[in-house]
């Protein structure tokens, strides 16, 4: 079976599900896709009776028309069961068109609705949309239920675009893995995402080359997809080339291992919402760089557990690269405040009670 042919499974399986969950295909690639996998995984769709419907998947534009077609009729599936909450998953461009639609369709049959942004650009989609398309977004957040953030700048943006929508700060969340016995690689540079400028890769192969002479071990794995061969081809014009190792898709089984090898995890990004790879090399105890945008200041404080960087700035991504490199007692002292960070804030117990809470309040208003 594909994955596009998946949806209405969920459905069927639950006869009246409480909670109603929108998103992309948990088995595929990318933020959103982790974390409703890892919601799923430790028990929340259980705890609250989710029926989970995909409305999107990875593939050709054919094949994306399918899933979405697909995710319309296990949505109307599950709607028919009444439900008390539709909590839809939402970035920007066409996956808030899709999951705004939906949100409309759950109002109208007297839903609670929950509208989850993860979008890093999403104020450039507000920003860049013409009028019309301004007055729906503003309308689908002001007449959901809850609008989640994933941080307080984000909530900030929201509250301030749309004035009279309810939103509250809910953090993606991550699990806490075990202490990793795989030793330590010396100046093995990790970087987790999607490979395109937005991601600042282009800076951190530019902070390699500034970095090779002080350290001749230094190296940079570069897990994800996208822009591989230009990233590959820009490292050899700075002569550093045979520094750089492309990865590809890292699977979570498999990401854990080059978390554990890695001796910095960085991610020098222009825009963000709270990228789940930083939170998952916090809670692996790595020490991290990072850029202080969207929500990542929320969970990062620069020099308590990690370090940040304005983006764009290649020497001075280079600069902390090198404080971390050079000093094995403060790349331990920050690996261990990140890893205490997602024990207290973002472990996946935690987020949970915070979701559940969220459920909860509904049910009792409609009540």
């Amino acid at each position: 079976m594909n994955r596009a042919s998946a949806p209405a499974a969920p459905a069927a399986r639950l006869a009246a599900p409480r909670v109603l969950m929108l998103g992309t295909d948990p088995e595929g690639r990318g933020g959103v896709a982790t974390v409703v996998s890892l919601l799923r995984q430790d028990g929340l769709f259980e705890r609250e009776g989710v029926c989970y419907v995909p409305t999107h998947a990875e593939g050709t534009t054919t094949h994306k028309v399918g899933a979405f077609v697909k995710g319309v009729w296990g949505t109307l599936i599950c709607l028919a069961r009444r439900p008390e909450v539709v909590h839809a998953h939402a970035a920007s461009k066409g996956s808030f068109v899709r999951k705004s639609i939906l949100l409309a369709l759950a109002r109208a049959s007297g839903c609670k609705t929950v509208f989850h942004l993860h979008g890093a650009c999403f104020d450039d989609f507000v920003a860049g949309s013409n009028g019309l398309m301004r007055r729906w977004i503003r309308h689908t957040l002001e007449k959901s239920s809850t609008v989640i953030a994933l941080s307080s700048r984000w909530a900030d943006f929201l509250r301030g675009f749309a004035p009279a929508a309810r939103v509250v700060v809910i953090p993606n969340s991550v699990p806490l893995p075990p202490r990793s016995d795989v030793e330590v690689q010396p100046g093995r540079i990790l970087f987790l995402g999607q490979v395109e400028p937005r991601k600042g890769i282009y800076e951190l192969v530019e902070a390699l080359g500034l970095l090779r002479e002080r350290f001749p071990q230094v190296e940079l794995a570069i897990g994800g997809q996208g822009e591989l061969e230009q990233v590959k081809r820009r490292a050899e014009e700075l002569g550093v080339g045979e520094r750089v190792t492309m990865l590809g898709w890292v699977t979570s089984g498999r990401k854990q291992e080059e978390l554990a090898r890695a001796s910095v995890f960085c991610l020098p990004s222009h825009a963000e919402g709270l990228p789940m790879a930083m939170l998952e090399a916090m809670a692996a105890g790595k020490a991290i760089v990072v850029s202080g945008v969207g929500g990542i200041p929320d969970a990062v404080q620069d020099q308590e557990n990690g370090l940040m960087v304005q983006p764009g700035d290649a020497q001075g991504l280079a600069t902390a690269l090198a404080r971390i490199l050079g000093d094995e007692q403060e790349r331990q002292r920050l690996g261990a405040r990140a890893r205490k960070t997602i024990e207290e804030r973002f472990e996946s117990g935690v987020v949970i009670g915070q979701l559940s809470a969220v459920y909860r309040q509904l049910r009792d208003e409609v009540a």
